[in-house]
């Protein structure tokens, strides 16, 4: 799987997990140079708190269309490292 935007393969695995619709990558697959940090949480009931990346290619950012949860509930705990993709991010095989 890879997640592209802006043309730039953003993260690339064979190893992601899916949940809830959603492709979830290692975090040894992504491209951190693609990477900053955002201050941006929610909150989901059963998976815990998720925190949030901006990605930035050749000088455009996408706010917030990385998402991954640090401290994941027991339930959720298999995407624990793992990163996800939304805000027009191509996730295709």
């Amino acid at each position: 799987m890879k997640a592209i935007w802006n043309d730039k393969v953003i993260a690339e695995s064979n190893e992601t997990v899916k949940m809830e619709g959603n492709y979830y990558f290692p975090e040894s697959s992504l491209k951190k140079e693609f990477l900053k940090e955002s201050d941006s949480n929610t909150v989901c009931p059963w998976k815990g708190t998720a925190s949030y990346s901006t990605i930035v290619v050749n000088g455009k950012e996408n706010k917030d269309a990385v998402w991954y949860y640090p401290n994941p509930s027991e339930a959720a705990s298999v995407i624990k490292n793992h990163y996800a993709f939304w805000k027009g991010v191509e996730v295709v095989e």
